[in-house]
């Protein structure tokens, strides 16, 4: 890249207190930045009701407004039609698959950071900077960039950070990551800054209501139709609401009474059963995953000890990861671990440090050696 300044910086603005102190922290270390929100989609558009969801208008004007306060420069990306295809597409395919997908991922590797570089290039700017909770250092052993968990373990959002490539880590500022929540939200009340208050989102933003069923009969205009409860030995014991408003480890909702807790332990989509269990059928101690992305190395290409992850908030499991063909690899845990799912992303970690993660496409439980 050439042509720019060192000290410039774009800031992703998404109208929460986060990115607002980002731009802040950004602009305190004599940068010069521009603000940036894309929008993502139109709630009109999803049927959905501004007054509940977020990363809409709402969302917008509150990210203007902050940009105001801190003298700087805003503009908005209609991203609409690409969030649709590469987001909200996807996250439909995958539960008619019947996998469980992680849009927040995807939006991030197709949406956020590819658009952000872009724009930062258009503008000339060096950086891109974000509100999230991590940390970026550079290894002079390795020669790579560093993804790092943030020094506040609650609020550490590494995980969904993995497919980052190293062209982007270099160029990439998460101002936060030494930081508490708590901390943030002091400076933000101590600024008077317009969103010191607002609180987190915590849904999936274009299904605010959770019930992404629903959503995706909207979206789709098509019926999800009941279907069989099955047992493991295929025994129908009840009848479902549709196979995509069911996820694996879930017990919840399932109207059944057996004489003993049972959870969903599997689904066929193109016979629309969903299978039921006992707690001790969800367990799985072997994966298998694609659509890898590596930081801490350049590729996989023996057995590696590792911490993974296998849903965002988890703690860490030790596992062992092996190379497999195609470029998938197989990852073999110490000890057993519960809903495995499809679709999910599994992250591999040495200590603080991400190593890489893929697509989780396939879990079951051990009968050989080795994977």
């Amino acid at each position: 890249m050439t042509g720019t300044d060192e000290k410039t910086a774009l800031i992703a603005m998404s109208g929460g207190v986060d990115s607002t102190v980002a731009a802040w922290c950004m602009r305190e270390q004599g940068f010069r930045c521009m603000g940036v929100t894309m929008r993502l989609y139109r709630n009109a558009d999803l049927g959905l009701n501004q007054f509940r969801t977020c990363c809409a208008q709402r969302d917008i004007d509150d990210a203007g407004e902050a940009a105001f306060q801190l003298d700087l420069p805003h503009m908005v990306l209609d991203l609409t039609d690409r969030f649709q295809a590469q987001v909200i597409g996807k996250f439909v395919r995958t539960y008619e698959a019947g996998g469980t997908p992680n849009p927040c991922i995807d939006c991030n590797r197709y949406m956020k950071f590819d658009h952000l570089f872009r724009f930062a290039d258009e503008q000339g700017l060096r950086y891109v900077v974000t509100g999230h909770y991590a940390r970026v250092e550079f290894d002079d052993g390795s020669g790579r960039w560093l993804l790092k968990k943030a020094c506040d373990a609650s609020k550490d959002q590494s995980y969904v950070l993995y497919s980052l490539t190293q062209a982007q880590l270099a160029r990439i500022r998460f101002p936060l990551g030494a930081q508490t929540k708590a901390e943030t939200r002091a400076i933000a009340a101590r600024l008077g800054l317009c969103n010191a208050k607002k609180r987190d989102s915590q849904d999936i933003c274009f299904v605010p209501d959770g019930d992404y069923a629903a959503f995706m009969e909207r979206y789709t205009g098509n019926p999800y139709p009941p279907g069989d409860f099955l047992t493991p030995d295929g025994k129908p014991v009840g009848r479902h609401r549709g196979a995509v408003r069911y996820t694996l480890g879930q017990r919840r909702g399932l109207g059944l009474a057996l004489g003993e807790p049972v959870y969903v332990c599997g689904k066929d989509m193109a016979a629309n059963t969903v299978t039921v269990g006992p707690a001790r059928a969800l367990y799985t101690d072997v994966l298998e995953a694609d659509d890898l992305n590596w930081i801490a190395v350049p590729g996989l290409d023996a057995p590696r000890r590792v911490q993974a992850m296998t849903r965002y908030r988890q703690s860490v499991q030790a596992a062992t990861v092996y190379p497999a063909p195609d470029g998938r690899v197989h990852v073999r845990f110490d000890t057993p671990q519960r809903a495995v799912t499809p679709g999910q992303a599994v992250v591999f970690y040495d200590g603080d440090v991400v190593v890489g993660g893929g697509t989780i496409r396939a879990a079951w439980k051990q009968t050989e050696d080795t994977p």
